[in-house]
């Protein structure tokens, strides 16, 4: 069995690779080649905390997956931990055999820019030139790197709480070669400000609040919401919701148990699930449109679903094999 460290799949697989494997995968799902179990949750209200068991296969393929992850928000604080944590082991569907134990932090954040390029390389504008992040947190780096593979990006923005950490993002961006110096990038402390001067915007926060207020939103913005992933969670507002033209979701059963933005306008407003452009499945397969009119504001939601991350676990694991990379283990 190959066994893989987190620095050891950045090395190697990177967002092109992750964007093209996700989209192969959302093929297989549109052609019922993908079985996709509901995920099992435990929670551990005493800690805020949860822990996710997520499987999925390839019929055709023959390859399973199944994703552990825990998601433990006060570890940095408390023990200076990560608060996401998780692997995922890769099994051959065929004779039953584990052939790889991945990390699925990196993983994680990978295949969820992945989705988000997808997105909006067919809802946001073509000539879309400034981003505005709003979270500098873990999720929040390859959102960007993700909106990058698919726009000509001249102008980031960032927000964040905590300025220094905004500042670090930024040198990140710059020191691993991500943006040259025709970008500019520019910390902001007023996320209205900031909204309102973007053309594609990325949410990657743990707010139950909404992070912006709709109604500084411009005409033909596109929005990216990726933080929330329980119903208590909100990153958007209804003002903002009922100003969509199309509102595509990673996955629907996902998004009604836990995209708490969309679960509270379902209840509280005149939108609901019904109002859904749809998936991101059907975006990319072309059996819905994208985007069609310059200033039609859209909206990307994800939660995630263990189909992404076997797709890019299946992408890991081809490439290691192929080229013998990672470590060898018996079980």
């Amino acid at each position: 069995m190959i066994t893989m460290n987190e620095a050891q799949i950045m090395e190697m697989y990177g967002m092109e690779e992750a964007v093209q494997d996700v989209a192969d995968v959302l093929h297989s799902l549109a052609a019922g080649k993908v079985e996709n179990p509901p995920r099992t949750v435990i929670e551990f209200p005493e800690r805020g905390a949860s822990i996710l068991y997520m499987p999925c296969a390839d019929i055709a393929e023959g390859i399973a997956t199944n994703k552990t992850v825990s998601i433990f928000p006060g570890n940095p604080k408390a023990n200076g931990m990560p608060t996401t944590q998780g692997v995922i082991l890769v099994t051959n569907a065929k004779d039953g055999r584990h052939l790889a134990l991945l990390n699925a932090s990196y993983l994680t954040r990978l295949r969820t820019g992945a989705m988000t390029a997808l997105a909006t390389d067919r809802l946001a504008k073509t000539n879309a030139s400034v981003l505005c992040a709003i979270g500098t947190g873990g999720m929040a780096y390859e959102q960007v790197l993700g909106v990058l593979a698919v726009r000509s990006i001249k102008e980031i923005l960032l927000v964040n709480p905590t300025e220094s950490k905004a500042r670090t993002f930024a040198e990140r961006l710059r020191s691993e070669g991500r943006v040259g110096d025709d970008v500019t990038i520019e910390i902001i402390k007023d996320v209205g400000d900031a909204v309102r001067r973007a053309d594609i915007i990325n949410c990657a926060t743990r707010s139950t609040t909404p992070v912006f207020d709709g109604a500084a939103i411009q005409p033909g913005t596109h929005v990216n919401g990726v933080g929330s992933y329980l119903p208590h969670m909100r990153e958007v507002d209804e003002t903002f919701i009922l100003q969509c033209s199309k509102i595509v979701v990673d996955d629907l059963h996902g998004v009604q148990e836990e995209a708490g933005e969309l679960i509270h306008a379902n209840r509280q407003s005149d939108w609901s699930f019904d109002n859904l452009h749809g998936e991101l499945v059907h975006l990319v397969t072309g059996q819905i449109k994208g985007r069609e009119l310059e200033n039609e504001i859209t909206f990307f939601k994800s939660v995630g679903a263990a189909y992404f991350d076997l797709a890019v676990a299946k992408g890991v694991y081809r490439k290691a094999e192929k080229e013998g990379l990672g470590v060898i283990v018996g079980i």
